[in-house]
C-alpha cells in the first residue's frame, strides 16, 4: 500500500483508510483488527493505528471488547431499529426546518439534486443513486443548519452505510424510496413544515421494513 500521507494529522489519515476498506467491506463486519499487521500493513508504528481505531469506535464502526481487542462493528436488526428511531426523529426535524428555511437557491440546489436522482434510478445505477440519495439527506440537512443535530446524524449514517446499500437491491425499493424522495421534495418546495416532516418519517420508517 503507498503510505504517503496528506497534511492531517497520520491517524486521521489511517482513520480514513480504513474507513474505506470496512465501508467497502473488504474489512469484514465481525473481522478483528490486528492492529500490528495493519501497522506494517500501512507502513507506521502501532499509535498512530490505535488512535485511527479510536476515531472509528467513536463513529460506531468499530466495537472494542474486553481483554479481545477491535472489531468491526456488526449491525443486527435491534440496532438498525434503534438507528432508524433516532433518524427519523431528527431528519424529521431536519425535513421540518429545510421547508421553512429554503432560499430560492436551496430549492434550486434540492430540485437539481433529485433530478439526478431521477436519472439514476431510472439508469438502474444502484452505486450512484446510493450516492445521490445521501447528498440528498445531507443537503436537507444544511440547509437546515443544525450543526449539532447534523453530526447525531452523521455518525449513524456511517454506521448504516456498514448495510444500507444492500437494502436498495431489494425488489422495488429502489423505485419506492424514488417516490418517497418526491413526496419530500414536493413538500419542501411548497413550504409545507409538517407535510416534509411526515414524508421524511415515512421515508425512514420504509427505510427500516428494507433492510429485512
Amino acid at each position: 500500500m503507498n503510505s504517503k500521507l496528506n497534511n492531517r494529522p497520520l491517524y486521521e489519515e489511517v482513520a480514513e483508510r480504513l474507513r474505506t476498506q470496512i465501508f467497502a467491506h473488504q474489512l469484514e463486519p465481525g473481522s478483528w483488527l490486528d492492529e500490528q499487521s495493519l501497522a506494517i500493513e500501512f507502513g507506521i508504528s502501532r499509535t498512530p493505528m490505535r488512535e485511527a481505531i479510536k476515531v472509528l469506535a467513536s463513529e460506531g464502526l468499530v466495537t472494542m471488547k474486553l481483554r479481545r481487542g477491535a472489531y468491526v462493528t456488526e449491525v443486527e436488526k435491534n440496532d438498525l431499529e434503534q438507528i432508524f428511531v433516532i433518524l427519523s426523529l431528527l431528519e424529521g426535524q431536519a425535513a421540518k426546518e429545510t421547508a421553512i428555511k429554503a432560499t430560492e437557491v436551496d430549492l434550486n440546489k434540492l430540485d437539481t439534486l433529485h433530478l439526478k436522482l431521477e436519472k439514476a434510478a431510472a439508469d438502474r445505477d444502484i452505486e450512484q443513486f446510493f450516492e445521490l440519495n445521501v447528498r440528498f439527506h445531507e443537503l436537507i440537512q444544511e440547509i437546515a443548519g443544525n450543526h449539532w443535530m447534523n453530526g447525531v446524524i452523521t455518525d449513524l449514517r456511517k454506521v448504516l452505510k456498514l448495510q444500507r446499500r444492500d437494502s436498495l437491491t431489494r425488489s422495488g425499493r429502489l423505485q419506492n424510496s424514488l417516490v418517497e424522495h418526491r413526496a419530500i421534495l414536493k413538500a419542501i418546495l411548497k413550504g409545507d413544515p409538517a407535510a416534509a416532516q411526515l414524508a421524511m418519517n415515512i421515508h425512514l420508517e420504509n427505510g427500516l421494513r428494507a433492510t429485512g
